[in-house]
């Protein structure tokens, strides 16, 4: 039986061939590539209870406004000068940048903030340069279509794509049209299935940050995987929800809960969760001494 392409209704047959290629175990191991390969982190408390940021996965953070999404994903990317791409439509340049000189240097984020605005941010040009191939995005509602494309800009300048590609915020990105409740939820959910697909494709880790619902929005108890806003925790490989607690004294602790994670520990109820200091001046997270 002589079936051509066009009899099955295929358009593009290279894309069919290279979807159908089959691989015994052996061969796994040469096509793999450098998907299951851990980024290294700085988050010592989670590693306790065996997260890993793996290439070619897509995990979630999920956590109330203000209560420190940006701040972890910043502190993840800005460690170990990996090569990052940063879709951060939840903040600005200026943001941005403070923060990560903050983390980079250990500088006071108010002296590096003050020095930008004056014009007298010279003394941070050696430090910041060692970060060349972290780039960053500042749309405030990049498509998918912008998204590929600084994919592709990124592979072509650099020859590879990045280890870690951040979206800050999943509900930021430009999905279409989304009328009721249920349209938001299943576009949500086709857009995690999109950035999962990335994952696999590029060998990146793409980190999604996202919002939880009204009930644990002020960030101050545990906060379970029902409580992802939109109910999408079937897509990502790793979910983390973090909440936070104030000490009186303009201290903060952030408690980060891996409520589900298919390569090691979960618990989807929130109550179990590393710890880490927030040092308002260099922006930094650091893993409370009271776990080690």
């Amino acid at each position: 039986m002589n079936l051509q392409c066009g009899d099955l209704g295929i358009r593009n047959p290279a894309r069919f061939l290279r979807q159908v290629l089959l691989y015994s175990l052996t061969q796994s191991v040469t096509v793999k590539g450098a998907a299951g390969e851990p980024l290294p982190s700085p988050f010592r408390g989670l590693a306790k209870h065996e997260v890993d940021f793996r290439r070619g996965e897509f995990s979630l953070i999920a956590a109330g406004p203000g209560t420190g999404k940006s701040l972890f994903a910043a502190n993840l990317a800005m460690y170990g000068n990996l090569p990052c791409l940063y879709f951060s439509a939840d903040s600005n340049a200026a943001t941005q940048l403070s923060r990560a000189t903050a983390i980079i240097t250990g500088d006071d984020v108010r002296v590096i903030k003050r020095k930008l605005v004056q014009g007298d941010f010279e003394d941070y040009t050696p430090a910041l340069g060692k970060r060349w191939w972290v780039r960053f995005n500042y749309e405030a509602r990049p498509s998918q279509r912008d998204i590929e494309t600084d994919l592709a800009c990124y592979f072509e300048v650099f020859g590879c794509f990045p280890h870690l590609i951040v979206v800050d915020n999943v509900t930021n990105v430009d999905a279409g049209v989304v009328g009721d409740a249920e349209s938001f939820t299943f576009s949500l959910e086709g857009l995690c299935e999109y950035l999962s697909e990335m994952a696999r494709e590029t060998h990146a880790h793409v980190l999604g940050l996202h919002h939880v619902v009204g009930e644990y929005s002020d960030g101050l108890k545990p906060i379970p995987l029902s409580g992802v806003k939109g109910k999408i925790g079937r897509v990502p490989s790793l979910i983390l929800t973090i909440f936070k607690e104030i000490d009186g004294m303009d201290g903060r602790v952030l408690h980060i809960s891996p409520v589900k994670n298919r390569e090691g520990f979960e618990d989807s109820s929130g109550e179990t969760f590393s710890s880490y200091d927030f040092d308002r001046a260099s922006m930094r997270l650091s893993d409370a001494l009271a776990e080690f």
